[in-house]
């Protein structure tokens, strides 16, 4: 088996929101310079990418959301950019294993996402899900979905394990506020933990030394694997030569 043969091809998939973005194209980098072949799939209408170059050997791949007009509401556009990536992204995963000689074996997906993983288990392909929030938010989000912690809350401070005892303004305000324009975000941010347990791996955008008892925590109920924090080498560890901003 020659070398071509033996490289491994990740399809990087992230939420189309730039603080989103971001880790995610960090990571890719540093995917990249481990010597993976590395594609990055961008959407058209939300994603704010100017410099392709500044990403180095990361393949970037545009495709429509099919909402570049717009839309009428928060909860029209989920449900659209859910339909079309859907649709889209199984062709565009073979299409791409046959124009680089590499074919895909993992989709790493935005916990935002989490409809992801069917498609690559339809593939037959690793599914990987990356949570670009720490994990003190992310174990709020985890404690509504298990149904631990009531929306609205009906006291405070509320408890939430591997945290201190947390005041109504110390919570996002959709978790505490019934504002009909919050219910879809509410409804996205708790479904990232829908099949939670049954991603292959978790990747999660802190590290131990930042908050480790909510990480250890989080680590009873699945294994997860800290990697941030994911900003420019320049500002961290230099590891990567001229990585000085995120795309």
């Amino acid at each position: 088996m020659d070398k071509q043969e033996k490289t491994c091809h990740v399809v990087v998939i992230p939420y189309p929101v730039q603080g989103h973005l971001n880790p995610m194209i960090q990571f890719s980098k540093l995917l990249a310079a481990k010597g993976l072949h590395v594609t990055l799939v961008i959407f058209s209408s939300k994603t704010f990418l100017t410099d392709h170059a500044s990403l180095g050997s990361v393949k970037v791949v545009a495709i429509s959301d099919s909402y570049d007009r717009g839309s009428s509401s928060i909860s029209d556009y989920l449900q659209q950019f859910q339909a079309t990536v859907t649709q889209k992204l199984p062709r565009l995963v073979v299409e791409l294993g046959i124009s680089s000689g590499h074919p895909v074996s993992c989709l790493v997906y935005d916990s935002f996402m989490p409809w992801v993983l069917e498609i690559a288990r339809k593939l037959g392909l690793t599914g990987a899900s990356f949570f670009t929030q720490s994990c003190a938010v992310n174990s709020v989000y985890y404690q509504i979905h298990e149904g631990q912690l009531k929306i609205p809350p009906e006291k405070f401070p509320v408890s939430v394990p591997g945290l201190p005892a947390l005041d109504a303004d110390e919570l996002p305000s959709f978790v505490h506020s019934m504002e009909p324009e919050y219910s879809p975000i509410l409804t996205l941010v708790v479904n990232q933990f829908i099949n939670f347990k049954e991603a292959d791996w978790i990747f999660v955008n802190t590290f131990n030394s930042l908050e480790e008892e909510v990480v250890n925590w989080l680590e009873t109920q699945r294994s997860i694997k800290p990697i941030g924090p994911m900003i420019p080498s320049v500002y961290l560890d230099r590891q990567l030569e001229d990585d000085r901003d995120c795309g």
